[in-house]
């Protein structure tokens, strides 16, 4: 008698044990797999931020326009008025002069003021004014447009190289400079341009 007794309770023992392992595995293995699956919409979530084929236009109280389209834009998680743009095109289209084109690799716009910094690459178009740099700060609250590092500034009869070239977009007012005050703006005429 006291053996059936220790045999029950060895099977009921044998019986609590396979229990309690398949309701581990089954639970535990599903727990792991939940977290796959959110780790996997947060990755989702991730690459959400990313918008193609960008376009934003907008007016300030001039009624002067700005356009601005990139092939491709990444808004900042941080603060979501800030996208990352590749491959930009913008348009000014200013009311009492001439548009101003302006192409760059990258840029980086603030969709609460308008304000655009254009990096690597950078040239603009303005009448028969060329200039490229590497570095383009345009802001349509302060009215400036100042582009940097390696500016080549060409229009029909001339060729600049500077630092730093600064416009003010609606006098048309233009400052050029050299970040060193020992090195001078380098200007030549085309004609002579070739033949040094």
């Amino acid at each position: 008698m006291f053996g059936k007794q220790i045999v029950k309770k060895i099977l009921f023992f044998s019986l609590f044990l396979a229990l309690f392992f398949v309701m581990y595995v089954k639970f535990f293995k599903k727990n792991e797999i939940v977290e796959t699956e959110v780790q996997t919409s947060t990755d989702t979530l991730y690459n959400s931020n990313i918008i193609e084929n960008v376009n934003y236009v907008s007016k300030d109280n001039d009624g002067n326009e700005y356009i601005i389209n990139a092939y491709q834009g990444e808004i900042d998680y941080s603060n979501s008025n800030i996208i990352y743009l590749t491959n930009v095109k913008a348009l000014i289209k200013l009311n009492n002069s001439e548009n101003i084109t302006i192409t760059s690799n990258y840029g980086k716009y603030n969709s609460e003021n308008y304000d655009t910094i254009f990096s690597k690459n950078v040239i603009i178009n303005y009448m028969d004014n060329k200039i490229t740099g590497e570095y383009l700060d345009f802001s349509l609250e302060r009215n400036s447009l100042i582009i940097s590092r390696d500016i080549i500034y060409t229009n029909l009869e001339n060729i600049l190289k500077a630092d730093v070239l600064e416009m003010d977009i609606k006098t048309k007012d233009t400052k050029i400079f050299m970040y060193e005050d020992t090195k001078k703006v380098n200007i030549r005429n085309k004609d002579s341009y070739g033949n040094n």
